[in-house]
């Protein structure tokens, strides 16, 4: 692990580089790869799943090449949308930010009237 400020020969050795140097944001950048091993692993099975079904089909004539070419794009355009779900990738916390102060509980007026 490095920070972006540090020596570029740590920056080059490191598995992880922080741009903003904040080190609190290790774990955004551990649940941002959880979630791109999810989205490369559910790519892969549907991949793998329409090559299962569409090249038997097609290689025994059941299904037309002009419908087959149609059939691969479609999977490349759910493969690269599902992709572009990480975009939208929300750091858990702003960098910098303070947490809000939780407010106080307050009880419930019937419990308070109960009480008396």
């Amino acid at each position: 692990m490095a920070i972006g400020t540090g020596s570029d020969v740590a920056i080059g050795a490191a598995d992880l580089t922080l741009v903003n140097g904040d080190p609190a944001s290790i774990a955004d950048a551990v649940l941002l790869s959880r979630a791109t091993l999810r989205t490369i692993h559910a790519n892969l099975t549907w991949a793998f799943g329409y090559n299962v079904v569409a090249i038997p089909l097609a290689a025994l004539g059941y299904l037309n090449p002009l419908f087959a070419g149609l059939a691969m794009a479609g999977s490349s355009l759910v493969v690269v949308s599902n992709s572009l779900r990480l975009r939208r990738f929300k750091a858990s916390r702003r960098p910098g930010a303070t947490p809000k102060p939780r407010p106080a509980v307050q009880p419930e007026a019937s419990a308070v009237r109960s009480a008396l």
